[in-house]
């Protein structure tokens, strides 16, 4: 089981496999204050993540973070 999730500290008290960090709650792939083409790339940046974590193996609860170096705020 895997989460892509703002609240990453709760997916891993409920030993998620996969955690990745997503940008926030209502809006955890994205940032729809951000430019069309922005916000693209951050959506890219955090599924790409996620499909790493899929092909990683792990032993237990593991945090994955996207790469994510602009967001809105």
């Amino acid at each position: 089981m895997g989460f892509i999730t703002a609240m990453s500290s709760m997916a891993i008290q409920l030993k998620a496999n996969r955690v990745v960090t997503g940008t926030k709650i209502p809006h955890p792939c994205g940032d729809p204050n951000l430019s069309a083409e922005a916000d693209r790339a951050l959506r890219r940046t955090i599924m790409n993540c996620a499909l790493a974590s899929l092909q990683t193996d792990v032993k237990g609860p593991t945090m994955f973070s996207p790469d994510v170096t602009f967001t809105s705020g």
